[in-house]
C-alpha cells in the first residue's frame, strides 16, 4: 500500500513523506522515552525512601518505642540523622492520628490537616486502585489530603507494601512514599516520607527542552533541505521533463533549456546531452526525410523508362528493337538495385559508425593495401594501372579513424575514378604532409574531368550535371565520402587536372 502510495507522489512530495514517516517514528520513540524517564527516576528515590521506613521501623522496634506522641517525639529527636536528607518524616497511628513530624516537632495537629493538591500519582504498580481512586477526585479537581490517602492505602491490596506518590505545586516536586508500621505482627500506624526531588522535574524539563529544540532544529534542516532540493534540483528536473513533452508533441511553446545549459553541475551536463541529442535527431529525422525524397526521386526516372519498355517490348516484333529493349530493361533494373543497395548501405553505415571507435592508424599502409587490390583487378582487366606516390616514405602518417571506413573512402574514390578512365589509362593516389599538420590524400585520373562550375555541389546526392558513364553508378558514392571524411575530421575538395585532362580529388586529415 505504502509502495502504491510513494509511486503517485512526486519527489518532493516523497522527500517530504518518507522525512514525516521517519520523523513521526523518531517522536513517537522520544515520547516513549520520556514516560519512562520519570518512573525510572522516581522508583531510585523511592528505593531510598523503603531502605530508610525500613531502618526506622527496626529502630523503633529495637528501642522499644510506644507509638504515641511523646514517644515518637523523643525519638525524632534522638534519630534525626537518620531523616536529614529528607525533607520531612511524618508518623500517623492506626487511627489516622497525627502523633510525629520531623517539620513541626511541636506536634501542631493541624500541620497534618492542610490540603493537599495532588496533581499526579506514581506508583510501581500503575494498575493500582488507590491510584484510580485518587485520579477520579483529581478530574473532578477535589482536593486530596495525606489522611486520605491512607486510608485508601489501608483498605487496598496494596496495604503492607510501600506506595508512593507525586505531588507537583508551582516550584516543587515532592515525592511521599508511605508504608504501615508492623511491628511483631501487629499493625501500630504509617509511615510516610516526603521529599522534595526537583531534580527530577528538571532532568525531564531538560530533556523535554533538548527534544523540543531538536524537533525544531529537524523540521527547520527540513523545510530547508526541501528548499533548496525542490529550486536547484528538481525544478530544473521538472523542466527538462517539460522539455522532452514539448519535443514529443512538437510544440512551439518556449522552454527554458539554455538556462540550464548553461549550469556547471551535472543538471547542466544533462540538459546539454539532451539538447545536443535532440538536436542530432532532427537533424537525422531531415537528413532521412531529404534523402527519402530524393531517392523516390531518382528511382522514378528509371521506374519510368522501366514501364515505358515493358510496354513497348510486348508490341515490338522487330528483333533488334527488341534487345535494345532489354538492354534499356536491364539497365534500369541494375540503375535501381544500385540505389537501393547503396542506400540501404548508408543506413548501415550511420549505425555501425556511431558504435564504432576510433584508433591511431597508418594511412600509408592502409592506401598500399587498397592500391594493390584495385591494381589485381584493373590491371588485367582494362589494362588501367593505380600508381601510389609518398613524398618520404620513412614517414608513418598516422591519423585518427576507424581503418575499414578509410579503406571504404579510398575504395569508392577508385571506383568513380576508374569508371570514368579509359583503358590502359593511369590513376594516381598521391600521400603528402603540408605546413599545416595535415595528412593530405589526392586521387587523380585521366577522366573527362567536372562539368560542374561549382564543384562542392558533386558531393550532394544524386546531383543532376552529370558525365554520360554516370548511370553505372547510384549517385551516392561522393556523398558517402564525404560524410565519413567529415566524420574523420577531413576536408575534401574536388578540381579539374590544370591541363583539363581528368579531375582530382583532395582529402586532408588531421596528423596525430
Amino acid at each position: 500500500m505504502l509502495n502504491i502510495v510513494l509511486k503517485k507522489l512526486s519527489i518532493l512530495k516523497k522527500f517530504l513523506f518518507i522525512n514525516s514517516v521517519v520523523f513521526i517514528i523518531i517522536g513517537c520513540g522520544t515520547i516513549f522515552y520520556l514516560n519512562t524517564v520519570q518512573p525510572n527516576l522516581i522508583k531510585k528515590k523511592t528505593a531510598n525512601h523503603i531502605q530508610i521506613i525500613n531502618n526506622t521501623i527496626d529502630h523503633i522496634q529495637r528501642l522499644k518505642i510506644k507509638f504515641n506522641e511523646n514517644e515518637i517525639r523523643k525519638f525524632l529527636f534522638s534519630t534525626r540523622f537518620l531523616f536529614q536528607n529528607l525533607d520531612r518524616v511524618i508518623f500517623f497511628d492506626e487511627k489516622f492520628i497525627l502523633i510525629g513530624d520531623t517539620d513541626s516537632l511541636d506536634l501542631d495537629p493541624r500541620a497534618f490537616s492542610r490540603q493537599s493538591n495532588v496533581v499526579e500519582l506514581e506508583n510501581l504498580d500503575n494498575k493500582n486502585k488507590i491510584n484510580k481512586e485518587i485520579q477520579k477526585k483529581q478530574k473532578k479537581n477535589k482536593k486530596i489530603f495525606l489522611t486520605d490517602v491512607l486510608k485508601k492505602y489501608s483498605n487496598s491490596k496494596e496495604f503492607g507494601i510501600p506506595y508512593t506518590y507525586t505531588e507537583k505545586t508551582y516550584n516543587q516536586f515532592l515525592l511521599t512514599t508511605i508504608k504501615n508500621v508492623n511491628i511483631d505482627g501487629k499493625h501500630f500506624g504509617y509511615l510516610a516520607i516526603t521529599e522534595n526531588a526537583n531534580e527530577i522535574r528538571a532532568a525531564i524539563n531538560e530533556r523535554k527542552t533538548f527534544v523540543i529544540r531538536t524537533a525544531l532544529l529537524v523540521v527547520v534542516a527540513i523545510i530547508i533541505f526541501s528548499l533548496v532540493l525542490n529550486k536547484y534540483f528538481l525544478k530544473p528536473i521538472g523542466n527538462l521533463v517539460n522539455y522532452t513533452k514539448i519535443i514529443k508533441d512538437e510544440k512551439k511553446q518556449k522552454s527554458n533549456i539554455d538556462n540550464l545549459k548553461k549550469r556547471n553541475d551535472e543538471i547542466g551536463v544533462l540538459s546539454k546531452s539532451i539538447d545536443d541529442m535532440t538536436n542530432d535527431l532532427y537533424k537525422r529525422i531531415n537528413v532521412a526525410e531529404n534523402f527519402s525524397r530524393d531517392l523516390v526521386h531518382e528511382i522514378r526516372n528509371p521506374l519510368a523508362s522501366l514501364k515505358s519498355a515493358s510496354e513497348i517490348i510486348s508490341e515490338t516484333e522487330d528483333k533488334v528493337k527488341r534487345e535494345k529493349l532489354v538492354q534499356i530493361l536491364s539497365h534500369d533494373v541494375e540503375r535501381i538495385e544500385r540505389l537501393i543497395t547503396d542506400y540501404s548501405q548508408i543506413l548501415k553505415d550511420e549505425v555501425a559508425i556511431s558504435r564504432e571507435k576510433m584508433n591511431k592508424i597508418n594511412l600509408k599502409l592502409i592506401t598500399q593495401s587498397v592500391v594493390d587490390d584495385f591494381n589485381n583487378i584493373y590491371i588485367q582487366k582494362r589494362g588501367i594501372k593505380v600508381y601510389l606516390k609518398i613524398n618520404d616514405k620513412s614517414e608513418k602518417f598516422n591519423i585518427l579513424g576507424i581503418e575499414n571506413r578509410i579503406e571504404q573512402i579510398l575504395a569508392n574514390l577508385l571506383d568513380n575514378a576508374i569508371s570514368f578512365s579509359k583503358d590502359n589509362q593511369k590513376v594516381i593516389v598521391e600521400i603528402q604532409n603540408n605546413s599545416n599538420s595535415k595528412i593530405i590524400l589526392r586521387v587523380i585520373d585521366q577522366g573527362e574531368g567536372f562539368k560542374e562550375k561549382k564543384l562542392d555541389k558533386i558531393f550532394d546526392r544524386f546531383y543532376s550535371n552529370r558525365p554520360d558513364k554516370f548511370g553505372e553508378h547510384s549517385g551516392l558514392g561522393l556523398n558517402i565520402v564525404k560524410n565519413l571524411v567529415e566524420l574523420h575530421g577531413g576536408i575534401i575538395v574536388a578540381s579539374n587536372n590544370p591541363d583539363n585532362i581528368g579531375a582530382r580529388i583532395e582529402i586532408s586529415f588531421p596528423k596525430v
